[in-house]
């Protein structure tokens, strides 16, 4: 670890940029039906959602490469300027197709906020000590998911779902000032690497290639899979089937959050007394269980609070997986940090753009589809944790 670089501040500065991610799905969520009567489309709220998933996906491929090769500082400031200007954009938007469009340019410029802080991590730290300054990081950004979709239930019933994308351009602004005021480059000039498109696409393959970081990375994809599913498919099962207000279902993101926030913190005490192996056997064990019950419940038609009870259990896989399956899967890339970082999160949003598309798809006014979705990528999880090779973890230069 660098000390210079490392402060008391860092991880909250890099949570605050990562927070963009759940800043700008879960705060329109509890917005969805008055988005469709006010552009008079039932699925433009999907549509626009799906669009977000696809701009994170291609935006992070490009984020990763910029930030190996001109440091993490100038894609970063461009990223979230690019996220300002769209959110702007989302704020006027007229109809689905400008909905749509802008929600995948924000996507693009808040891919920078979502790849380049872990990026930043790595290039700092390794291991144990990268897991735990990840742990600081997704206690901060734990926070977003928590109060932002109260905060759009809230918009939504004292002035417009318009209003949340004015939030959420100011969040913007105040990311982008902190990050060009406070935080510092990370990846030195003779570290950088300058790559064509083809030697691009070449080095993404040897990343996904390598057996450590393909395992890690897909049961971190897995593991994001649920919570997407969870996403796309909670207005309609709990606003919908259960009949819940607006702010009952932001309560109900507000106590997975909280339940995340907890797992997130008990992470690092589980990896420095049993290791990140050991870590993520336990996160995945939890995960598949939860994910079974759900299914099951699914199945058989249960009620709304055993629904949430799982749920809550469920967190404890994501809460345990996301830092040491990043950790993980980045072990061995150090000298590409970012196009890895980038990799990872493709994957992620790849992923969560098919379940989403799948849940609404299979959707038929029930929980069996977010179950059967879910359930799946818990076993598919569970199947690359049980491929992942042994690490040995090196601090960073």
């Amino acid at each position: 670890m660098s000390p210079r670089l490392v402060t008391s501040r860092t991880p909250l500065l890099l949570g605050v940029l990562i927070a963009v991610g759940p800043v700008s799905t879960d705060m329109y969520l509890p917005a969805f039906p008055a988005i469709a009567r006010d552009l008079h489309n039932v699925a433009a709220p999907q549509f626009s959602l799906a669009a977000y998933f696809v701009g994170l996906a291609v935006g992070q491929m490009t984020q990763g490469t910029l930030s190996d090769r001109f440091g993490r500082r100038t894609p970063l400031l461009a990223g979230l300027a690019l996220y300002v200007l769209a959110s702007i954009g989302t704020w006027v938007s007229w109809n689905t197709a400008s909905l749509v469009v802008f929600r995948f340019l924000a996507a693009l410029g808040a891919s920078a906020g979502v790849v380049i802080p872990r990026a930043m991590v790595r290039d700092l730290a390794d291991g144990p000590a990268a897991a735990r300054m990840l742990s600081k990081l997704m206690l901060v950004m734990g926070v977003a998911p928590i109060c932002a979709p109260m905060l759009g239930a809230l918009m939504v019933q004292v002035a417009s779902w318009r209003m949340i994308f004015g939030i959420c351009t100011l969040y913007g602004v105040v990311a982008l000032a902190l990050a060009g005021g406070l935080l510092p480059e990370t990846l030195p000039p003779a570290r950088r690497i300058a790559l064509g498109a083809v030697a691009a696409v070449v080095r993404y393959t040897y990343i996904f290639r390598e057996r450590s970081f393909l395992t890690h990375a897909v049961a971190g994809a897995c593991t994001s899979g649920c919570i997407f599913a969870y996403l796309a498919a909670a207005p309609q099962i709990f606003q919908g089937e259960f009949g819940w207000s607006s702010a009952a279902f932001a309560g109900l993101f507000g106590a997975n959050s909280v339940a995340y926030i907890g797992y997130s913190q008990l992470n690092p005490v589980l990896v420095q007394r049993y290791g990140v192996a050991a870590t993520v056997t336990l996160g995945v064990g939890m995960q598949l269980a939860a994910c079974f019950g759900l299914a099951l419940v699914g199945l058989l038609h249960g009620g709304a609070l055993v629904l949430v009870a799982l749920l809550l259990l469920g967190e404890g896989g994501f809460g345990l997986l996301t830092s040491c399956t990043t950790i993980g899967a980045l072990s061995r890339h150090q000298a590409h940090a970012g196009s890895a970082a980038a990799l990872i999160g493709t994957m992620q949003y790849v992923t969560g753009a098919v379940t989403s598309i799948g849940v609404g798809v299979l959707a038929d006014g029930t929980a069996r589809p977010m179950g059967y979705t879910m359930l799946l990528c818990a076993g598919l999880a569970a199947l690359a944790a049980a491929l992942r090779p042994r690490l040995a973890f090196v601090p960073a230069p």
